[in-house]
């Protein structure tokens, strides 16, 4: 939720009147390193069997779990149904591609949670209280009463200390 607010751009989503996978953009695949895009290659022709450029969606869990990710069965669903346009049960590897981006995308880096826990914990004690909590929140403009924000403590605060330290805050973050 902390990094929407930083980057509001939300994908245009296929219709089904979408005639074309290849009129879709691609967005995002503009972002990966060339480290990132050869192992994601890798990765696909493992799994492309026939060397036919394309795997079918059965096989994509395999793939993107032999990257690191750890898609759901609805995750999976949703994704083959955003890709797969024609509705042919293939991906393609630009595809593929478009879809490995934008999973990345949505996954935090250690580096930037810590620099957000950083902003929450104004007094550098390793704990996020209420008053640091909501005093962040009114500054993102997220204007919270003391009830919202000892119920956003309270869910985050596993050990039931009342403030939230930088495991609790790691967890909440991933839940979104």
């Amino acid at each position: 939720w902390l990094k929407g607010a930083q980057t509001a751009n939300p994908l245009p989503r296929p219709s089904a009147a979408s005639a074309s996978v290849a009129s879709l953009p691609v967005p995002m695949a503009d972002q990966l390193t060339e480290e990132q895009i050869a192992e994601f290659k890798e990765a696909f022709s493992l799994f492309d069997k026939d060397g036919d450029g394309t795997i079918t969606t059965k096989e994509l869990g395999t793939v993107m779990r032999s990257l690191g990710q750890n898609p759901t069965e609805a995750e999976l669903q949703d994704m083959i149904n955003e890709v797969d346009a024609d509705g042919n049960g293939t991906i393609d590897f630009p595809e593929f591609l478009s879809l490995m981006a934008r999973k990345m995308k949505d996954t935090d880096t250690e580096e930037e949670l810590i620099e957000a826990f950083k902003v929450f914990d104004r007094d550098g004690n390793g704990f996020i209280s209420a008053a640091e909590l909501r005093h962040v929140m009114t500054n993102l403009g997220e204007k919270l009463t003391d009830e919202e924000v000892d119920e956003m403590i309270r869910e985050a605060d596993v050990d039931g200390d009342g403030q939230i330290n930088y495991e609790e805050f790691v967890k909440m973050m991933m839940a979104k």
